[in-house]
């Protein structure tokens, strides 16, 4: 299957010399929910802005549903609704005027039954006539997603699309993506909420300093939060780890007083009683022992710090 969403070698590089985006391949499919994860300045919003057509790329090719996104604008456009990060409306407007607006300028005919399902999928139906200034920040948000809409767009892109909305909101938020993706939509969302990724995407991508440095399916991704970590608590320290522990991945810390074991917890063998024995036969006591397991956050600040050392940060 053709991918709805191509990207080859794009990049950004502005004029003080700046490289906002590194270059970037990924392939998106028809119908994923694809969750981008990065801290602020990654390169989030220059990789959406640049697919938009807000941003002009420095190299690189993107097709949109097979049309050049810089040689078809106009085509590429009408098949991508953007919801952006910034709560911009038009505050004198009603919900009905600016969502039925935005349809417009991508050049759809007028279709009320297409803006009152739009506006029901989103409970907005009550507020329709209401000017957008009376609305609450969460229903502002509503009101984003709608416009983005609005022109039945076949790629959704939502830049941090539960920011500073309630808990509720964001369930409402999830049902509603989930939904969208039923309906054929592919969407690509841009989240600092790990458990968002989790509970909505196919995919995750992390991108740190402008570089795209994971993409994997998140039960993949998942799998890896099996990994645990054993700490056991030494009666005596050791000054290094004896050769009858060579079967396990040990690591002496806090000068030689604590002694780790990673294992997977979801292997059908830990390992874990087997080197609790050998520390018996040995003679190796200790005096507590605790595991913690890692998680999805873990993984992407690990990877995160390890892409800044890399850069020499």
């Amino acid at each position: 299957m053709d991918p709805i969403l191509s990207i080859r070698g794009l990049s950004k590089t502005y004029a003080t010399g700046l490289q906002a985006l590194h270059p970037v391949d990924l392939d998106i499919n028809k119908g994923e929910i694809f969750a981008l994860l990065g801290p602020n300045g990654a390169g989030k919003t220059t990789l959406i802005s640049i697919i938009c057509g807000i941003v002009t790329p420095s190299d690189g090719e993107v097709l949109a549903d097979g049309y050049d996104i810089q040689l078809d604008y106009r085509e590429t456009r009408s098949r991508i609704g953007l919801v952006p990060q910034e709560l911009t409306t038009d505050s004198f407007e009603s919900v009905w005027s600016t969502v039925c607006l935005s349809r417009g300028l991508f050049g759809k005919a007028p279709d009320p039954a297409v803006i009152e399902r739009v506006l029901k999928s989103l409970s907005l139906w009550d507020k329709r006539n209401d000017k957008i200034m009376t609305l609450s920040g969460g229903m502002k948000r509503r009101v984003l997603i709608a416009k983005a809409l609005s022109h039945e767009p076949t790629i959704l892109f939502l830049d941090e699309p539960t920011a500073g909305v309630d808990v509720e909101l964001r369930r409402d938020m999830w049902a509603l993506v989930r939904g969208l993706r039923d309906e054929g939509v592919t969407v690509i969302l841009t989240t600092h909420y790990i458990e968002e990724a989790e509970e909505m995407a196919d995919r995750v991508g992390v991108i740190s300093r402008g570089r795209l440095i994971l993409v994997e399916e998140t039960q993949a991704l998942m799998k890896k939060l099996g990994k645990k970590t054993l700490t056991l608590a030494l009666q005596e320290p050791l000054t290094a780890l004896p050769e009858g522990l060579s079967d396990w991945f040990l690591t002496l810390k806090a000068d030689g007083n604590e002694l780790e074991y990673v294992f997977d917890s979801n292997a059908e063998r830990t390992g874990v009683p087997s080197l609790l024995r050998r520390l018996s036969d040995l003679g190796i006591g200790f005096k507590d022992l605790n595991t913690a397991q890692s998680s999805l956050e873990e993984i992407f600040v690990g990877l995160v710090h390890a892409t800044a050392e890399e850069a020499g940060q």
